[in-house]
């Protein structure tokens, strides 16, 4: 007999109103955590409920202010030091994910520094939307399931059938999921 571990979903103040959203659909209640802000800034998130041996779900966008990032590792660690037994870090936006190779000398690859910082806090798999390129996903030494939004945008699409509509890309990294959402069109 299979031993389903509790399930217990926490947001940080990046992606709150989502993550509402998320465990209504569920029908649970987020799970108890309280970020304390101290008085030079700094801030620490605090799990007010057990956790010991549950698959817990942190979710929290790393898109700037940097104390998203900040904030969702510090949430990661706690779950881990708090004997969780899965910590998945589910991130609607990937900050940092335009940054996904060399380009310059002495430039920074910041979506794997990102990458490395969420798996040394302990996450064991990250569930993200639409990744700025797929290659990141290779960055992580942990599972990543890279999610596509664009069912729900063309089910939305059709529903109201907008008149004259234009797909763009905001840059080149989304110009191919912007071909195949107007080729669906």
């Amino acid at each position: 007999t299979m031993v389903v571990a509790d399930v217990k979903l926490f947001s940080g103040s990046g992606s709150r109103y989502l993550a509402e959203g998320i465990a209504d659909f569920y029908g649970q209640k987020l799970g108890d955590m309280e970020i304390t802000h101290f008085s030079d800034g700094e801030f620490q998130p605090v799990i007010k409920e057990s956790v010991r041996g549950a698959f817990v779900f942190i979710i929290q966008s790393t898109c700037p202010p940097t104390n998203n990032l900040m904030e969702m590792l510090m949430m990661i660690d706690a779950a881990k030091r708090a004997s969780a037994d899965t910590v998945v870090a589910v991130i609607p936006y990937f900050g940092f994910a335009r940054q996904d190779r060399k380009d310059r000398p002495r430039s920074a690859i910041g979506a794997k520094l990102v990458a490395n910082l969420i798996t040394s806090a302990g996450a064991t798999r990250v569930l993200t939307i639409d990744l700025h390129a797929a290659q990141i996903q290779g960055f992580f030494d942990i599972a990543v399931d890279n999610v596509y939004a664009s069912p729900v945008l063309l089910g939305d699409v059709w529903k109201h059938s907008y008149p004259d509509m234009v797909v763009v890309s905001p840059d080149v990294g989304g110009v191919v999921r912007a071909r195949a959402l107007a080729k669906r069109l």
